[in-house]
């Protein structure tokens, strides 16, 4: 079972998310998909973020009974902060039957040299990287030594401008985006009072 592991914050997971998702699985050949929700990314600020059972809550919902896609909260139960090396060692363990690989924005790749046993990560994970902006400068000598021998597949993927601060900045402002959400989102978000 070839998996693909979807890691994001989800803050609050939005169209492009699933957008990405639907296209990766559509055009690779992987058999599922895994939206794993990040309590906290180390190279992240903390402010702003949703708790984690809500975004985990939120990611269940956008999915709802698409059978390509799972929601997976396995972060949320390992050691803070939350390492991906830790996580697929996790992972591989406890489902030896699944052949994982991670998916990521172009942003993502050009920092993956500073993330945890990056080396290692790369020899048991296939990368599928989908475009994202600003990643137009030249990698560092670091990352072109340890992409050398990773398999990377760079996917053809539509461009998505859509980000969580734009959605955060525009529910705060009080403006109707509904149709930048899968509506059960768009609804949960909007009864909770989220973001503003």
């Amino acid at each position: 079972m070839k998996t693909g592991l979807y890691f994001g914050s989800f803050n609050p997971v939005h169209i492009g998310h699933m957008a990405i998702a639907n296209y990766i699985y559509e055009y690779s050949d992987l058999d599922e998909i895994w939206f794993v929700v990040s309590p906290h990314n180390p190279l992240k600020k903390k402010s702003s973020l949703l708790a984690g059972h809500h975004r985990i809550r939120l990611a269940e919902i956008a999915i709802a009974d698409d059978r390509r896609f799972r929601v997976s909260d396995i972060e949320s139960k390992l050691p803070q902060p939350s390492y991906t090396i830790d996580t697929v060692s996790y992972l591989r363990e406890k489902h030896p039957g699944h052949q994982f690989a991670l998916i990521m924005g172009s942003d993502n790749l050009l920092t993956i040299h500073k993330w945890k046993n990056a080396d290692i990560l790369m020899e048991i994970c296939k990368i599928f990287v989908y475009p994202r902006k600003n990643t137009s400068k030249d990698p560092s000598p670091e990352l072109k030594e340890i992409i050398q021998t990773a398999d990377i597949e760079i996917v053809d993927a539509p461009f998505m401008e859509i980000s969580g601060t734009f959605i955060r900045s525009a529910i705060s402002e009080t403006r109707d985006i509904r149709h930048f959400l899968p509506p059960g989102v768009w609804q949960y978000i909007t009864d909770m009072n989220f973001y503003r």
